[in-house]
């Protein structure tokens, strides 16, 4: 295995969940972060002493106020990659994907980054069809590589809601 001198010296985990409803769309988290708008799946950062099976629930019910279930391992990164805040940090994602154990409650959005109050750490949610999903959708490296995958998975059936 080749070294890559990347500059980093510090690990940032973070843990996702993929929810595709019986439309077969997936639920996606617009939001304002560090000045930019960034179109992503919904979740966050590992907290310490957290696994993240722990972090994707306490997102998803922080974010959404709904609880979820785990349905499955979908990705884990696995190639290098650096955070977009250039803090020094090599980001590790996860990916689950996930079913709803209650009606999903949010306001759902029809257009990217319609926020109530354009600010910092501002959040909107819509879905995307997977049929139409891209690369280009998504703002972050690993996101975009997860976003072609899912729209290889077309026909996939939804987990519960």
């Amino acid at each position: 295995m080749e070294q890559v001198e990347s500059g980093v010296d510090r690990f940032t985990i973070r843990v996702y969940g993929i929810w595709i409803n019986e439309k077969e769309e997936v639920l996606v988290s617009d939001e304002r972060v560090a000045g930019q708008q960034i179109t992503k799946f919904p979740g966050g950062g590992l907290e310490p002493g957290e696994g993240p099976a722990d972090c994707v629930k306490r997102e998803w019910l922080e974010e959404l106020n709904v609880p979820i279930r785990i349905h499955s391992q979908f990705y884990f990164t696995d190639d290098f990659v650096a955070s977009f805040l250039n803090d020094g940090r090599q980001v590790i994602s996860l990916y689950y994907r996930v079913e709803l154990l209650e009606p999903l409650k949010a306001k759902i959005k029809r257009e990217a980054f319609d926020f109530e109050e354009d600010r910092e750490g501002a959040q909107a949610f819509r879905f995307i069809p997977l049929a139409r999903i891209a690369a280009g959708d998504f703002s972050l490296p690993i996101d975009r590589k997860v976003g072609a995958m899912l729209r290889s998975m077309r026909g996939i059936k939804p987990c519960r809601q």
